[in-house]
């Protein structure tokens, strides 16, 4: 990661910029699926209303990247209680990882995500679960590096689809 990059917790005055990244996140899904992921009018709105209760939340970790005082990237991710329906004991759960496309390859997601992950064990997670889309073979390379392991397969099935 260049050294002209900080991880940090998000500010309010960096919530129009997250929030953009954010936006961008919501069309990457989008366009990879559109059946399957939300359609989010005014995204990047909704996402620094959304990110502005968080930034208070004691059970949330929201970090940036801010590079020479540009935020080029951002995590967003909750500590979670015991899930019934997905058999899971109390946990970290990362949300979001995106990295403005200009900074990308730089080891940028890598911090973002090893100082998320660190912040919440520190809030006594015992381990961290994220979901990736199937077509992300480079984040899912990048999750591996920083030992997540697949543990889950999502598939979805539309209305009138099969027999």
């Amino acid at each position: 990661m260049p050294a002209d990059t900080v991880i940090r917790p998000v500010a309010f005055a960096d919530l129009p910029a997250v929030a953009k990244l954010a936006a961008e996140l919501v069309g990457y899904h989008t366009k990879l699926d559109s059946a399957r992921y939300m359609q989010i009018d005014n995204a990047a709105e909704g996402y620094a209303h959304f990110l502005a209760s968080e930034i208070g939340n004691a059970k949330a970790v929201v970090l940036c990247a801010d590079r020479e005082g540009k935020i080029v990237g951002y995590t967003y991710a909750t500590i979670e209680g015991r899930d019934w329906n997905a058999l899971l004991d109390p946990h970290g759960a990362l949300h979001d990882v995106f990295v403005d496309p200009s900074a990308r390859r730089l080891g940028i997601a890598e911090k973002l995500i090893v100082e998320t992950c660190r912040r919440l064990e520190a809030l006594g997670a015992p381990r961290v679960l994220l979901h990736t889309a199937v077509q992300n073979k480079e984040g899912q390379a990048l999750f591996a590096k920083l030992g997540f392991r697949p543990t889950m397969i999502e598939m979805t099935r539309e209305r009138g689809a099969g027999s």
